[in-house]
């Protein structure tokens, strides 16, 4: 829209730059969301007499900390996020658009099993094998449009980094990966979101690379470094930039002590689109580097499943996902949240190394 106007008005060439508009991608929805949070939070309140359920098997301080929060705090996201997206990105640009659909469908899977559990009040609402279904659905819809429009030399390759030019040619095998890539990020970040800020945090940080990325990988300066070249792609550093600046705002509310929950909503949309993103500019394996505390989240729970079932009943962390293993241990909710955040920073950085320089 922004881009349209500059047209239309014959603005200076600078204002029509990515980096430009990634910058007001930033601080529209970071506004927005501060504007409007408190509203939509005494809305949510109104309506969730009881707020989100919580887990009766979790610790037990959060059943005298957290009820009565109020949940689908990811509409604040979702909402101020593709405002910024419409209003900043170039909208003839098929990758926005993906990004968009990918972001509205996961997050309306996540809505739907939210409802049900503050209308039920039950922590397990929509069934594991429905969520994987119409995650998986929207997955292969979005690899299918992806790998079309990626140039036919590097459709179905898989970039290993660190390595200057090392690639694998995965040939029709790429469709299921990528999808096991959205899918596994979706279900990562939702297992993330336990505690006040968490989710919120890990996901600003990841999203910052991955706006480098894009901007890199679809700009003229692809040439200056080993990584494969995406035409387009540098419009994907704008949606980042709006998600980082919602996930801000939305921290605002989010700090412990919580005054709304991310929810389904939130966590499954997010994470869903962190895996599109990564598909779209061939870093997957990057991902699991970048976003290491959503992969050992996932990991703990795997784990944690395996070896009850496996062992008789006996539990290999005393809590899972893993940030309640460190709360068992004694460490208070704002410590662990705080030092996973130091953990993703320092992510990172480690990522950014991969982009190494001709």
């Amino acid at each position: 829209m922004l881009q349209y106007l500059f047209n239309l008005c014959s603005a200076p060439e600078y204002l029509n730059t990515v980096y430009v508009r990634a910058f007001m991608a930033f601080f529209i929805p970071l506004i927005v969301s501060l504007a409007f949070g408190g509203r939509l939070i005494d809305f949510l309140r109104h309506h969730q007499a009881k707020g989100q359920p919580i887990r009766e098997d979790g610790p037990q301080s959060h059943l005298l900390t957290k009820k009565g929060t109020p949940t689908m705090g990811g509409l604040l996201i979702l909402g101020s996020s593709v405002l910024g997206m419409l209003m900043c990105a170039d909208l003839s640009n098929h990758w926005v658009w993906t990004a968009i659909v990918v972001l509205l469908v996961y997050g309306f899977v996540g809505f739907a099993d939210d409802y049900v559990k503050v209308t039920k009040q039950t922590a397990n609402a929509m069934s594991a094998k429905m969520k994987l279904f119409l995650q998986f659905t929207t997955a292969i819809a979005a690899v299918a449009v992806i790998t079309y429009q990626t140039p036919e030399n590097s459709r179905y390759v898989l970039t290993i980094p660190y390595f200057k030019q090392l690639a694998l040619n995965l040939c029709w095998f790429y469709i299921p990966f990528a999808m096991v890539v959205i899918v596994g990020a979706s279900n990562a970040v939702n297992l993330s979101d336990g505690l006040d800020g968490l989710a919120s945090g890990l996901l600003i940080a990841a999203f910052v690379f991955f706006m480098i990325v894009a901007y890199i990988c679809g700009s003229g300066i692809v040439q200056n470094f080993y990584i494969t070249a995406i035409p387009q792609a540098a419009e994907i550093a704008v949606v980042c930039a709006a998600v980082i600046g919602a996930c801000l705002g939305f921290l605002w509310f989010n700090a412990a002590p919580a005054q709304v929950f991310m929810g389904d909503t939130g966590s499954l949309a997010l994470g869903a689109l962190l895996g599109t993103v990564a598909v779209m500019v061939k870093q997957e394996i990057l991902l699991a580097v970048v976003g290491g505390i959503f992969v050992v989240e996932a990991l703990s729970v795997m784990i944690q499943v395996g070896y009850y079932r496996y062992s008789g009943g006996k539990r290999f962390f005393r809590m899972a996902p893993i940030h309640h293993h460190f709360e068992q241990l004694g460490w208070p909710e704002t410590r662990v949240v705080i030092r996973f955040w130091i953990v993703a920073a320092v992510l990172l950085v480690i990522g950014l190394t991969a982009l190494q320089v001709k």
